[in-house]
């Protein structure tokens, strides 16, 4: 009788409290494990936080410096400089056949002058220019045709997958690029355009210029109200 009592453990029994406090140590074990996981994934939380928050604070003042250096970019004014002639020239369209300067006479014409290939921001350059056009309209300006070193094929492949819509000209040679003296301000040694503006005004003569690129900062993109803040108080002057 006391052997099957023993072996049941029974509720009251010596065996049955021991199994209670097993049973009871378990859970609290279960517990203390649950806490120290929920208090694991606390502190991996707050150090995700901790690092987002730095991260965003880190990027904040980058960007803020940028900002405040964008609007502090200067620029040269290289040969031909204003009041000269603009020389004249006929490259490849990204809008098909050439393009000449001369076909523009009448006109005031903005000259854009880049690096193309690889430098994105000289392609942002182009797209931000097209979507604020009616500002720069605003200055009397009628047409703008960006300059780039690069094959016409890989040009006009680029203007597509950017959706620009003014046209840009091809110069492989540089014959164009070293007649403006535009490749003086590039970054490869004068084998491509740095980042330069030329204003050319109804009779073919430069109203105004502004070499942004060059040494030692090799700017490749200017903001759009900055330029246009550029080009206005240089034609006053």
């Amino acid at each position: 009788m006391a052997a099957d009592t023993k072996a049941g453990a029974k509720p009251g029994t010596k065996a049955a409290g021991k199994a209670a406090r097993r049973e009871k140590a378990k859970q609290l074990r279960e517990a203390e494990q649950q806490r120290e996981q929920r208090n694991r994934r606390l502190r991996r939380t707050a150090l995700v936080t901790a690092a987002v928050v730095a991260v965003t604070g880190g990027l904040y003042l980058v960007f803020a410096q940028s900002e405040q250096a964008a609007q502090n970019i200067s620029y040269d004014v290289g040969k031909p400089g204003i009041g000269k002639t603009a020389p004249d020239f006929t490259l490849a369209s990204s809008a098909g056949g050439q393009e000449s300067l001369a076909g523009h006479r009448g006109e005031t014409v903005l000259l854009y002058f880049h690096e193309g290939g690889g430098c994105q921001p000289c392609w942002d350059q182009i797209v931000d220019l097209d979507k604020a056009w009616k500002k720069v309209e605003g200055l009397g300006v009628d047409t703008m045709l960006s300059i780039t070193t690069d094959p016409a094929d890989l040009t006009k492949r680029k203007v597509a997958d950017e959706g620009i819509k003014s046209p840009v000209l091809s110069d492989p040679d540089l014959k164009v690029s070293k007649e403006y003296t535009t490749n003086q301000y590039g970054m490869m040694g004068g084998s491509t355009n740095g980042h330069s503006f030329i204003l050319v005004g109804p009779d073919g003569k430069i109203q105004w210029r502004a070499d942004y690129g060059g040494a030692p900062d090799y700017t490749m993109y200017v903001k759009v109200d900055k330029i246009l803040a550029d080009l206005k108080a240089g034609r006053a002057a």
